[in-house]
């Protein structure tokens, strides 16, 4: 008897559909899976072994051969646990021939008692079970508000094989879970802009940062709030479009870092690594590529505390991914591409002792330390941060006044403004973010006039500045414009871009 069961494969973040056929003759007990499976895959057998046995069914006394195909792609992971049981009970006899599977796709591990465990990537499973035109999918029932996102297939949670068993018998059917998309949350960050006291000019840069998707370098000694600026950037970003939120939840469903219970992202990501990292865990890595931190904080922030401690190597790795917005990763397996759209901040101390060029203490460096320490920053990625800010140390004053300070929301509501004038010059199909415009879209959507061209000239030649570093202040100048609801690009919005550079002068 041949029964034939769908169940869906992840290559990245890219699912892929599997056929799972089980073929069985009255011969000697066998049990054999076949079509390229991993360590994981071949273990299935003793899984579903003991769990047909402990959900109170007879396991097919037959010789059993299992194919995943295409044969030719490798099948890994647990998640062909639940399609695999099923396909040997309905060859076995134990679910109806004639139980109509072609339009139902089946994903879970299931443990020895019969309990269906959740797995990972469900949501991009799911989503590619729609694509391939499956009306139905069975997950884990602790994946079942998850794969509820993708739209055009009705999703049922299933908690064990014995459940799963009675549905498709007709005997108790399983409720379908329902269609839900929750909405963006932009104020559950537990903090704001209001708590931070003076730095004026810091939160006006992070407030272009946000507003066009700039990377930023906030520069200054410790104690002046630099990590707490940064903490609260994404309380001013604009709520996450559909789009982005499954996006963002695709990378960290396949990292098995998705909340128990949570069906979508709906906040933006906060990633802030320590600086002990490797190189592969930022970028990603590993025999099977997994998305490393600069792709967990897609549509998100990435905040490099202390920069100049990381290892150099790992902070080259940034160049691709900030230049490309996607991170590739090439293995003996084939070739993985992960986004990496975000908003890159790094804060940093002006040298090791954090209080060169200070007006309250002593800077007890010597010359050479305070060179070596800010070499250890190339100069092709500072030319990737758009803004560099500098934060100096806060006076008695500041600390104690009880000014009225503006809030995240008050703030976001400026940055959103600012994208959807950027939106309607854009058109559909158009960059996200000014951050993201093409060389060709910064020739046609930043030209300032007469004066504002002398200003950029006269910057160029005594800032030394890269083909990159003038094409990031001319997109800066285009985000400030924005702000001011200007299409124009004026002198001032020149003027005040060079400004959020002139630190290259000062310590590069």
């Amino acid at each position: 008897m041949l029964s034939t069961v769908y169940a869906a494969g992840l290559f990245g973040i890219d699912g892929f559909p599997v056929t799972v056929e089980c073929s069985g003759d009255r011969s000697l007990p066998d049990f054999t899976v076949v079509g390229l499976p991993d360590a994981a895959v071949r273990e299935a057998e003793q899984r579903i072994t003991a769990a047909v046995t402990n959900s109170g069914f007879a396991f097919p006394d037959m010789a059993l051969t299992v194919n995943l195909a295409p044969a030719d792609r490798r099948k890994e992971g647990s998640a062909f646990d639940l399609a695999i049981l099923t396909s040997v009970l309905q060859c076995g006899g134990v679910i109806p021939a004639d139980a109509d599977l072609s339009d139902t796709c089946i994903i879970g591990e299931v443990s020895l008692s019969g309990a269906v465990r959740a797995v990972r990537g469900v949501l991009c499973m799911a989503m590619t079970a729609a694509r391939c035109g499956l009306k139905k999918v069975f997950v884990p029932a602790a994946n079942a508000a998850e794969a509820a996102v993708a739209e055009g297939i009705t999703v049922y949670g299933v908690s064990s094989a014995a459940e799963l068993v009675a549905h498709l018998r007709g005997e108790h059917l399983i409720p379908p879970t329902p269609h839900t998309i929750p909405r963006s949350e932009p104020g559950v960050y537990g903090v704001d802009f209001a708590e931070v006291k003076g730095q004026t000019r810091a939160k006006r840069a992070l407030e272009i940062a946000a507003a066009g998707g700039h990377n930023a370098l906030l520069i200054g000694p410790p104690g002046t709030g630099k990590s707490m600026l940064a903490k609260r950037l994404p309380t001013i970003l604009p709520e996450m479009t559909f789009d982005e939120m499954v996006e963002t939840t695709e990378l960290h469903s396949i990292s098995g870092l998705l909340p128990e219970g949570t069906s979508l992202l709906t906040a933006r990501p906060f990633r802030s690594p320590h600086h002990t990292m490797s190189a592969p865990s930022l970028v990603g890595g590993g025999k099977i590529p997994m998305p490393g931190e600069v792709s967990l904080a897609h549509n998100g922030v990435l905040f490099l505390d202390e920069l100049p401690e990381f290892g150099k190597n790992v902070t080259e790795s940034l160049r691709q991914p900030l230049e490309d917005g996607k991170v590739t990763i090439t293995r003996a397996a084939g070739r993985i591409t992960y986004p990496s759209g975000i908003t890159l901040v790094c804060a940093m101390n002006p040298c090791k002792c954090g209080y060169y060029g200070s007006k309250v203490r002593e800077c007890t460096c010597k010359k050479q330390d305070i060179h070596l320490y800010l070499s250890k920053i190339s100069g092709p990625l500072l030319d990737r941060i758009d803004i560099h800010v500098e934060l100096p140390a806060l006076t008695f004053t500041e600390l104690s006044a009880q000014p009225e300070a503006e809030t995240s929301a008050e703030i976001r509501e400026r940055v959103v403004a600012a994208r959807a004038f950027a939106r309607r010059r854009f058109g559909e199909g158009g960059p996200r973010s000014n951050a993201q415009m093409s060389a060709a879209e910064t020739q046609k959507y930043c030209r300032p006039d007469e004066k504002g061209t002398a200003l950029l000239e006269g910057a160029f030649r005594k800032m030394g500045l890269s083909a990159r570093g003038y094409d990031r202040i001319l997109r800066v100048a285009r985000t400030i414009a924005d702000l001011a609801a200007s299409e124009e690009i004026l002198p001032a919005h020149v003027a005040e871009a060079i400004q959020l550079r002139a630190l290259d002068r000062k310590y590069w």
